[in-house]
């Protein structure tokens, strides 16, 4: 199916699968999570990703991640827990939620036949893109002429991959505090670094690269699932 002709199937929440960010030229497929939310999926190289972030309320065993609001509750936590950015669902749309790591640590974070990605498969993907590897991954257009959520000059950004990335920015984890929504996007790999730190990728407004990050486990992150 092609990505500009999505239907307008809609969750419990009231999400779509008619992503108006992902590139028009190539042929996205899709997947539906427990909660019944639909996401675009696109083939890079030999795998299948998400093109949309996670928006599940629940694991795919039907356990709730609790939704933890609050900043100092969120930094002590050491289980697996979910927020809105700015504890605004109505970014859960567009964004999607924001996890601890903990949640990707239980393995049942994405759908049936679907998993976070490991630090290698991360890897893998960029290695397969070769040059100018942020750029593929984000959504084109900026927020000055309002064609895009990226915030000037949204450097490199083509969008040819169809990983459509978009900048959700961060919960700290330290503090619990909400981050670079416009400037970044932050994913987790499901690879732990060490006893409190596991890896990560970003994107950033002003290049075309992808950063890799140890980050603390109880930031909060968005998510993309990679078929099995």
């Amino acid at each position: 199916m092609i990505a500009s002709a999505c239907k307008k199937d809609k969750s419990p929440e009231g999400i779509t699968i008619n992503n108006p960010y992902l590139n028009p030229s190539l042929t996205y497929g899709n997947v539906t999570d427990i909660d019944g939310n639909k996401y675009a999926t696109i083939q890079i190289g030999n795998q299948v990703w998400m093109a949309d972030n996670l928006r599940t309320t629940r694991y795919n065993d039907g356990t709730p991640v609790p939704n933890i609001t609050n900043n100092s509750e969120w930094s002590k936590l050491t289980t697996g827990a979910y927020v809105y950015y700015n504890n605004d669902a109505s970014h859960n749309a567009t964004y999607g939620k924001l996890y601890n790591w903990y949640a990707v640590n239980t393995g049942k974070l994405c759908p049936q036949g679907w998993h976070v990605p490991t630090d290698t498969e991360w890897t893998q993907m960029s290695t397969y893109l070769g040059t100018n590897v942020g750029g593929k991954l984000k959504a084109t257009g900026n927020t000055a002429d309002g064609t895009g959520l990226w915030i000037l000059p949204n450097s490199g950004a083509t969008n040819e991959s169809g990983f459509t990335g978009l900048p959700g920015g961060y919960r700290g984890s330290l503090d619990g505090k909400y981050n670079n929504m416009g400037n970044n996007g932050y994913w987790w790999s499901s690879t732990e670094y060490t006893t409190g730190l596991a890896w990560g990728r970003d994107l950033d407004y002003s290049n075309s690269t992808v950063g890799r990050n140890d980050d603390h486990k109880r930031g909060g992150f968005s998510c993309r699932c990679v078929r099995d």
